[in-house]
């Protein structure tokens, strides 16, 4: 006997009773369920949430491979710098590849195992199904951290985001904010020092801080925010071999994604279009008010405010978050003409909020968040000026 007849067998024992979901969860996981339909006309597809699901995280792999490989290499590189002037002969090195793996992977399945846990939880005591939500959340969140966040602390902050961030709201597809970014949104608050500075971000740069052997692991942003000289190619930017979050520092595999998920459907173009372009207008207007000298190089924005607006885009979270958070079908705006309002403030208030926040030079998080609590309302608004579109037509034909 098999293991999907062991599960179909102890899915049937247990019907009915609390501990029904858990093993429903496991059986339709990792097999099709037995049910089929019978005559009649039935609607058919292949696209439910668990292969939506499994869709995003194909696309978020490429950006957890190359993150592993990036924190050994930004960590050897903050020892030996001469390591960055042949970046692709030093990068895919299976010491690299091994920092990853002791630092990236204890973050991917802690993630998974408490999130999950608390899926399974919730789902016994209130007797539904386990349902998939969590499968992204739970790729997302270990690509949105510093490499050296404590396993305990991520723990706490996985608790506190699915629980207050969906669980409270009724579960999957019920939330009003990004379950990933409420995680973030909770350590950053809770535990400022592991978020922002120039020692999370290079992996063993906190346990050598304050010795002879001292290490930098300052952000492009955080170097910006400081007006410190940054040493990094545009290229490195967009190729990503720059310290910052897991995941999200190559552009180009996030823009590799991005193209897989709206071809699959996936993901929607409009959304990750007007947020590139409400990023790109504000960081143009930024570059304006420096070439008018309404900003000098005394100013403490100067740095974030003279940066190209399209070097805007490469750096930080902004193309992660576009591709992969703003996008959230649940959290995001459902209207076609709700979208590009949607994107275009969630971009252009990240600039914003990197802008002018120097204590932590990162606003996609807060734009995000901020235009998930906005959506229901932009779209509100957006069907009644449709309504009264139609209703004048309607008079108009009638007079």
């Amino acid at each position: 006997m098999g293991l999907k007849q062991n599960l179909h067998n102890l899915k049937e024992k247990y019907k009915g009773t609390k501990m029904a979901p858990a093993f429903n969860a496991i059986h339709t996981f990792l097999y099709l369920p037995n049910d089929v339909t019978h005559g009649g006309t039935h609607i058919k597809a292949a696209d439910d949430l668990k292969r939506t699901m499994n869709t995003v995280i194909m696309a978020l792999i490429p950006c957890l491979i190359f993150g592993m490989f990036n924190a050994g290499f930004q960590h050897y590189a903050a020892i030996d710098g001469s390591l960055r002037t042949d970046v692709l002969a030093n990068f895919f090195t299976l010491d690299n590849l091994w920092i990853g793996i002791i630092k990236v992977l204890p973050l991917v399945i802690v993630s998974y195992a408490i999130g999950l846990g608390v899926e399974f939880i919730f789902a016994i005591i209130k007797g539904h199904e386990v349902e998939e939500g969590y499968l992204v959340t739970g790729m997302l969140v270990p690509l949105i951290v510093p490499i050296d966040t404590p396993l305990w602390m991520l723990s706490i902050a996985v608790i506190f985001g699915v629980v207050i961030g969906k669980e409270v709201f009724g579960g999957t597809g019920m939330n009003i904010l990004n379950p990933a970014l409420t995680i973030r949104a909770f350590l950053f608050f809770a535990y400022p020092t592991w978020m922002s500075g120039d020692k999370v971000w290079v992996y063993d740069a906190v346990n050598k801080a304050g010795t002879a052997d001292a290490i930098s692991g300052e952000t492009i942003l955080g170097a910006y925010a400081q007006n410190h000289e940054v040493v990094y190619t545009i290229w490195d930017k967009f190729f990503g071999f720059i310290p910052g979050s897991i995941g999200e520092t190559s552009t180009f595999l996030i823009l590799l994604g991005a193209a897989f998920l709206i071809f699959t459907k996936i993901g929607s173009w409009r959304i990750i279009l007007s947020t590139f372009l409400g990023a790109a207008v504000m960081g143009f207007i930024f570059n304006q008010v420096v070439a008018a000298d309404i900003i000098t190089e005394s100013s403490k924005f100067y740095g974030l405010m003279n940066t190209v607006w399209y070097e805007q885009l490469l750096i930080g979270g902004l193309a992660f978050g576009a591709v992969f958070m703003a996008t959230d079908p649940v959290t995001a705006a459902q209207t076609t003409k709700g979208k590009w309002i949607y994107g275009f403030l969630a971009g252009f208030l990240a600039i914003m909020i990197r802008v002018f926040n120097p204590a932590y030079p990162e606003g996609v998080m807060l734009a995000i968040l901020l235009m998930n609590v906005f959506a229901p309302t932009i779209d509100h608004y957006v069907v009644q000026g449709n309504i009264k579109k139609r209703l004048k037509r309607t008079k108009v034909k009638t007079a």
